[in-house]
């Protein structure tokens, strides 16, 4: 039997605003169409302090798989590199994956399906 790959959401209150319960579940919604359980959202603000080293420290404490975000506008305008090296990052608008690593096509094909 395969293991559901766990994942976090994450989400800005002050990008969000009035929207976060949308915003909200279309993370959910899109985690679970792609095959993952959704176990938390993260939601900080702009006062946060170091909030992309917390999100880590939550994604490595879980042992997440994906975080989902609603847009990119959540970090900023651009995904963070020190958070794709230990997880995916994927985008419900647009739905975009941002890889930990990129699977060349020539690979085995017991390391392209994973």
């Amino acid at each position: 039997m395969l293991e559901i790959p766990t994942a976090i959401g994450y989400l800005r209150s002050d990008v969000s605003r009035a929207r976060q319960p949308w915003d909200e579940a279309q993370n959910r919604s899109l985690a679970k169409r792609l095959g993952y359980t959704l176990t938390r959202t993260v939601v900080f603000s702009e006062s946060t302090d170091n909030p992309i080293q917390r999100l880590i420290n939550v994604v490595c404490r879980t042992a997440a798989e994906a975080v989902f975000v609603p847009n990119l506008d959540h970090f900023g305008g651009t995904v963070p590199a020190e958070l794709v090296e230990v997880v995916d990052v994927i985008t419900v608008e647009p739905e975009v994956t941002h890889a930990r690593w990129a699977i060349p096509p020539d690979a085995p094909a017991e390391i392209r399906i994973r």
